[in-house]
Parts: C-alpha cells; sequence; structure tokens
C-alpha cells in the first residue's frame, strides 16, 4: 500500500523504515530542507528506558509553583492567554496522582525496553553508525532530598524489570571518575548500565539513506498546509512544494509525525490531540581535555541536565570529540528564541562540575520544541479518522521510544499487533487494527 509520513523527524523516519521493511510504498513529507532538522537535530542523546519517571509525579505540582518565578527553573510554565495550554495544564494534573504516574510509569517502561531491543536489532543488521555509546546511563543527585525522593521511582523501575542500582558517591566517582571533581557535592547516585546514548540527529540522517536505498521517497522543503477529509477517511494532503507551488498527494494510509506541530494538522480533521510543545535547550561544545570530560552519559537530577558525549572520526581520520548538555522545559508557545538565562545556566552547570573539560567558548547553542503530552506517554497507533495513523507526542522520549515506536506503528498499519504490551489507540484487546474491524475506531486515548 502507499503510505504518507507526515514529518521527517526521528519518529518520521524511523516509522518509514519500518513501513518499507513490510513492503510498502512510503514517501515522507517536511518542510524543512532535510530530515532531523528541528527537535532531532540537537536533543540531550540518551536512550534512558530506566530513567522513565513521567514529569507529571505527585512531587511536580509543589515544584512547578515553587518554580513559577525563576527564570531558570527545570520545568517552568509560562502563562499565556491560550486554552490549549491551560487545558494541557489541567490534565497534567490530573496525571499527578500515585496510581497514574505508576501506570504513566509502566507504560513508558515497556516501550523503551522494547524500543531498545529495536534499536540493538537495526544497528546488527545494518552496521549503522550514530557516535553510539552501551556504558550506561549514571543519575547522580547533589541534593540529599532529591536522591531520598529518587528511592522509591528506582524501587518502581526494578519491579518493571529495569536493572537500576542505587549505588554511593564512591560507586558513582569509580564508575564516571570525571565526577570526582564534585565528589563532596555527591549525595548519591543510580545506574543503569543497559541504557545507551548516540547522536540522535547523526542517526536519524543515517537512517534516511537507508530508507532511500530502500526506495522511500523524500520531499524536503515541502510545507503541508492542510489534511482534507472526506467521510471518515483522508483524501489527501495539500502543501506547497519549494518554488510555492501548490501540489497534491495521495496514499492509502497516512502517519502523522509532526511532532509539536500534529494538533494543528489534525484540528481540522476533528481530532484534538493533548500535545503542548516544551521547549528544551542544548550546548554543545568541544572537548579540549580529554582527561576531564565524561565518558558515561550522566543525569544531573537537580538541575534537570543530561550529559552525552560523542566521538567519531570523518573520513580522513580527523576525530570529532564533543560534549552534549541539554535539558529544561519552556511550557510557553511555539516559540524557539534563545533565553540567556538559561543559556548562561548550562554554561555555569558544566564549567562547575567539569572545569576545563571542553571549550565553552565555542559552544553552540539550540533549541527545540519537545511534542508533550499530559501524561509523558506518546499517541501511537489508529486515529478516530480511519486511515490517519498517528506517532507523535513523545516528549523528552523521543530518542528512547523511536525505533519501538516506529516498528509497533508499521505492524498497527500493516493490520498486526504489535509485540509490546502498551495502550496503543485505535487496538482493541486481541484485534488487529485493520480497516474493517469495529475496533479500529476505538481510541484508548482522548484525541
Amino acid at each position: 500500500m502507499r503510505v504518507l509520513v507526515l514529518g521527517s523527524g526521528l519518529l518520521g523516519v524511523s516509522s518509514a523504515w519500518y513501513l518499507s521493511q513490510l513492503g510498502h510504498e512510503v514517501t515522507v513529507i517536511d518542510r524543512q530542507a532535510s530530515p532531523a532538522a528541528e527537535t532531532s537535530h540537537a536533543n540531550g542523546g540518551q536512550i534512558s528506558v530506566c530513567h522513565a519517571e513521567p514529569w507529571a509525579n505527585p512531587s511536580a505540582p509543589l515544584k512547578v509553583l515553587k518554580w513559577l518565578a525563576r527564570e531558570d527553573a527545570p520545568l517552568l510554565f509560562r502563562l499565556r492567554a491560550d486554552p490549549h495550554q491551560w487545558a494541557w495544564a489541567l490534565q497534567f494534573l490530573r496525571e499527578c496522582t500515585p496510581a497514574r504516574t505508576r501506570h504513566n510509569m509502566a507504560q513508558l517502561v515497556r516501550l523503551g525496553s522494547y524500543s531498545r531491543t529495536m534499536l540493538q536489532q537495526l544497528r546488527r543488521d545494518t552496521g549503522i553508525e550514530y557516535d553510539q555509546r552501551m556504558q550506561g546511563i549514571l543519575h547522580f543527585y547533589t541534593s540529599q532530598k532529591e536522591f531520598d525522593g529518587a528511592l522509591e521511582p528506582a524501587r518502581q523501575m526494578c519491579e518493571l524489570g529495569c536493572e537500576r542500582r542505587v549505588i554511593s558517591p564512591e560507586e558513582a566517582v569509580m564508575i564516571e571518575p570525571a565526577l570526582a571533581h564534585i565528589r563532596g557535592q555527591l549525595a548519591g547516585a543510580t545506574y543503569t548500565a543497559q541504557d545507551e546514548s548516540g547522536d540522535a540527529r547523526k542517526f536519524t540522517l543515517a537512517l534516511a539513506r537507508l530508507c532511500e536505498e530502500r526506495g522511500v521517497r523524500f520531499l524536503m522543503s515541502h510545507h503541508i498546509t492542510r489534511l482534507v477529509r472526506a467521510g471518515e477517511q483522508v483524501s489527501h494532503v495539500e502543501a506547497t512544494d519549494p518554488t510555492g507551488r501548490y501540489v497534491q498527494l495521495n496514499a492509502d494510509n497516512y502517519v502523522l509525525a509532526a511532532g509539536s506541530f500534529s494538533p494543528a494538522l489534525a484540528a481540522p480533521l476533528g481530532l484534538k490531540l493533548p500535545i503542548y510543545p516544551a521547549k528544551g535547550y542544548s550546548l554543545t561544545a568541544p572537548v579540549i581535555d580529554p582527561s576531564r570530560a565524561y565518558q558515561v552519559s550522566l543525569t544531573d537530577d537537580e538541575y534537570k541536565l543530561v550529559f552525552s558525549r560523542y566521538t567519531s572520526q570523518d573520513s580522513h581520520g580527523i576525530t570529532e570529540d564533543r560534549l552534549r548538555i541539554a535539558g529544561t522545559a519552556e511550557l510557553g508557545g511555539y516559540g524557539r528564541q534563545l533565553n540567556e538565562t538559561r543559556c548562561q545556566g548550562l554554561l555555569q552547570r558544566t564549567q562547575a562540575l567539569f572545569p576545563g573539560a571542553a571549550d565553552l567558548s565555542r559552544g553552540q547553542f539550540w533549541s527545540g520544541l519537545r511534542p508533550s503530552t499530559p501524561s509523558n506517554v506518546p499517541l501511537i497507533g489508529r486515529s478516530r479518522v480511519g486511515n490517519l495513523f498517528l506517532n507523535t507526542g513523545h516528549g523528552t522520549l523521543g530518542w528512547t521510544h523511536a525505533c519501538g515506536s516506529g516498528k509497533a506503528l508499521a505492524d498497527i498499519v500493516n493490520g498486526q499487533l504489535p509485540e509490546v504490551d502498551f495502550a496503543f489507540l485505535g487496538v482493541g484487546p486481541g484485534m488487529p487494527a485493520s480497516p474493517q474491524s469495529p475496533a479500529a475506531n476505538t481510541v484508548k486515548t482522548p484525541v
């Protein structure tokens, strides 16, 4: 069948890959000139299956209130006269109960574990390179209160099958010697040896090339103007090409993987997607002293920052060694302008933790809009419009969930049940999401 994928980020390209693996004729369309040009461009790089506690948890409401007046807060609500933002915030608060948090955590861990397995299989099958590191993720705490609060989520993660070890400051420094500089500030840490890291943009570009080798067509610099509905189906997609000329695109099925812009495209079809953009920041800087730079991917819990390291060689044998520091979340609309206070926060924390490791004067800042649902659980599966499928709303875990989401989505489009236990949209218990199935219009998440 012909499938049109809307969006060429991690989720769109992974969907295209797995759909092509099943023999479908796939086209990907995006307004950007190349894949991974927006949210997948410069994210934190972590494949963090075992650090999947949702933002919406019992401790979140008080923290958010405390952070409202702080320009450098890890999670900042910029309140606007925006009904969509307020509706999202109310749903977020409803997800903060202990029961909802446990449910959502289980969903995220299941999908994350499956996705990591799919990524590892894809790596074995294709030899894809993306500056990957399989040294685990070390989550460190410089606040005793934050460390004490992390013990229960760590226990719950273990119950869900994660190997998340609570370790002492001494063990943390043994795993990552670059932390020796702040040994006296460490309250404790958790370590997940099975987690990974890597450059999400490099992965997406490499996978897009593999897709093209399989016959996937990429329509870049095409601006989608609207999805047109006829009865219970999408009849076609309207767009403008790089010259501004109107084009009409037809397919048998459509996959909406447009990140934070998915709600605007879905709304004219009568679908309300509970997604709001959470602007995140990152800093990428060249390593100047490898002995001072970390090797293991890290999470700084107090500041809600993640640290990854990318080391690769080009075709001339020249080594490129970079540190990527990313984090914070700003819910205040669709603007991507850089906030100087938040940029300086990234610089100052990096310098404090790893002085002399990187040339921060040559650091490059970036911001991206993470498509976030109130529960942190993404929307994957068939929508109420029969031939429109969703693979969006992954928030901070798009890289973690990309391959598993793409594989599951391809299975659903193909009329098969996915291999993972997850609350997919439009898939009834024990029933494939075929167009003829009554379950195909059963949506478990309100959209």
